[in-house]
């Protein structure tokens, strides 16, 4: 887990400026806040908001990114003064929490723009419940939420916006059919009975903190889209929670609320949030355990000596709530994608991997273009696509390379599928490097061998195909064009290999059903 976080490759440094950005974005944001006169609760939830817009809003465009962020505050305030206004009336806050849970889940069906403003307006109404906001505090806090998004805009698109240098690449679209075949909508029932299972379960075993066990249920079904995706998911919460709460009980708890050391400790959670969100969400959830309980020590909730709402003594017992909430939530989360419209993980896994080869073919195609000097013809945005494809490709195998699952052969066709694509998408690195050389030329080998590439991919995702094409091995060569030869050559061999684990025996899916 270690060596997935601090080995793990970042091209250009994108993590770390990610991870930096966001320390500079919230930091000045909650600066503004104290500024404007906001009380502390104030800036902790104009905080909380700027980190919400540096976090969540991934559209393929900076163009699109500003309109996302632009639109939190639209999607959130509404959904603010509803909470605040049913902070008395325990029944009616409970089913409205529950609906923003389903609509918040469902808007993914809009892409990257839908997922963001569903997080945000979910998270509006947790933050609500976690600082107990009520009607007299809506007019500070919203404000705090404007000026924060605000400040975020103005560091993202403003003083920092390295996006701009990078190339832009398509969002995958949803998986899903019609109805209830949607994906999508398949979760949004899913969200909605795992977390109303998690709100009464959450609230039998605290009536003050019940809502960790919806936030809980809530981001284990983010960023997934099957059952094993989920089933892992939750798995991964609970054991970064526990190894949260070991390390604050080590480094908060000590601090005593003091302001000066907290806010230190504050900015380096945030940099680990944001710096891990993207290889380890253990670790993620590591250092969101301990931003959430430096918060409290802020707060002077974690006072040594008083009992906590659990029963148990004082900060021990605090931190005893938040693991079991967690494994509450969590447990919502499993029930309800074994038993509510399961959707399966060899039926996204399928999908997930047919886009990434046609979009191995796509890229193939363009760099071809480009060597053969086509006016306009630039492979990278489909470089980014495939990496985005991969990266999805990954998350639904996760359950079956997890070191618990039991079965073996499964597993290493599993690993060898990726191993493969990871081929695939270093000879399409290669290649497009070769094809933005001035000095490639057009080679008629190099339509030959990406009409091969085509038919290898269309072998793959052919029901009908039993195997991809062979082909002869390639040397690689001093010129540009025997250079792209080669990596033509070697990604049909990647592909052709290919056919042997995604072709296994009809009784032994990739990833079981």
């Amino acid at each position: 887990m270690l060596k997935r976080v601090f080995v793990a490759p970042d091209p250009g440094r994108t993590r770390l400026r990610f991870a930096a950005r966001a320390v500079l974005g919230i930091g000045l944001a909650v600066a503004v806040c104290g500024a404007a006169g906001h009380s502390l609760p104030g800036a902790v939830t104009g905080g909380l908001a700027a980190l919400l817009a540096l976090f969540t809003v991934m559209d393929p465009t900076v163009r699109g990114q500003l309109v996302t962020t632009v639109l939190l505050p639209v999607a959130g305030l509404p959904v603010l003064a509803v909470a605040a206004g049913l902070h008395d009336h325990p029944v009616a806050r409970d089913l409205a929490f529950l609906a923003v849970v389903g609509a918040g889940v469902y808007a993914r069906r809009w892409g990257p723009r839908g997922h963001s403003l569903g997080v945000f307006a979910f998270m509006t109404f947790f933050v609500a419940q976690f600082l107990h906001t009520t009607t007299g505090q809506l007019a500070e806090v919203s404000a705090a939420v404007l000026l924060s998004v605000l400040t975020a805009a103005v560091v993202r698109f403003g003083v920092w916006c390295y996006e701009r240098r990078l190339p832009a690449a398509a969002a995958p679209a949803v998986l899903g059919g019609g109805g209830l075949d949607r994906v999508t909508t398949r979760q949004a029932v899913q969200a909605t009975a795992g977390a109303g299972f998690a709100l009464v379960m959450g609230q039998m075993v605290s009536g003050e903190r019940w809502y960790w066990a919806v936030g809980a249920t809530w981001w284990v079904f983010v960023n997934t889209a099957s059952r094993g995706e989920t089933l892992v998911r939750g798995f991964r919460r609970v054991l970064g929670t526990v190894l949260g709460i070991g390390l604050a009980a080590l480094v908060v708890v000590p601090l005593h609320g003091a302001a000066l050391s907290t806010a230190v400790l504050v900015a380096v959670c945030v940099f680990g949030i944001f710096y891990t969100a993207a290889v380890s969400y253990t670790w993620m959830m590591l250092w969101v355990t301990l931003l959430a309980t430096a918060l409290y020590g802020l707060l002077g909730v974690l006072v040594p000596g008083v009992p906590g709402a659990s029963g148990f003594p004082g900060v021990p017992g605090l931190l005893a709530l938040r693991f079991g909430e967690t494994a509450v939530g969590a447990l919502g989360a499993w029930l309800a994608v074994l038993f509510v419209l399961p959707v399966t993980t060899h039926a996204v896994t399928d999908a997930w991997i047919q886009r990434a080869l046609r979009c191995v073919h796509a890229c193939t195609a363009e760099a071809a273009a480009r060597l053969a000097g086509t006016p306009g013809a630039d492979p990278a945005p489909r470089v980014a696509e495939l990496e985005q494809l991969l990266g999805r490709v990954r998350l639904s195998v996760a359950p079956l390379v997890h070191p618990l699952n039991p079965m073996r052969g499964r597993k290493r066709r599993a690993r060898q599928v990726l191993a493969l694509l990871d081929d695939c998408a270093r000879e399409i690195r290669g290649l497009v490097a070769v094809a933005a050389d001035p000095e490639a030329s057009h080679d008629e080998r190099l339509a030959a061998a990406c009409h091969r590439v085509e038919l290898a991919v269309e072998a793959l995702i052919d029901d009908g195909s039993d195997t991809a094409p062979r082909v002869a091995p390639a040397h690689p060569r001093p010129t540009a064009a025997e250079a792209a030869l080669t990596h033509l050559h070697d990604l049909e061999h990647a592909l052709a290999e290919l056919a042997a684990p995604l072709r296994a025996p009809s009784g032994s899916p990739l990833v079981g059903a």
